[in-house]
């Protein structure tokens, strides 16, 4: 059977796997409980949410876009 060409290859398809996991993993950091009506929540201020799962979640994002971008090893074929 003869070799597919596709646009991405194996290492591009791990860096984007890699990048959703980071996405999802930063919006599970920001997700949490908020305060209610009659009463407030500190939590919603935390440095968990308001600096560390923003930062993951942009990283996720870059690596996303690294992943696309990124050119796979050339075989040696040129046409």
């Amino acid at each position: 059977m003869a070799k597919r060409d596709f646009a991405f290859g194996k290492e591009n398809f791990v860096w984007i796997t890699a990048a959703i996991v980071c996405i999802i993993f930063g919006f599970l950091l920001m997700s949490g409980g908020g305060s209610g009506d009659s009463t407030f929540n500190p939590e919603i201020f935390s440095a968990r949410r308001i600096v560390v799962a923003p930062i993951v979640t942009v990283i996720g994002f870059v690596m996303m876009v690294w992943g696309i971008l990124r050119n796979g090893k050339s075989n040696g074929i040129t046409e």
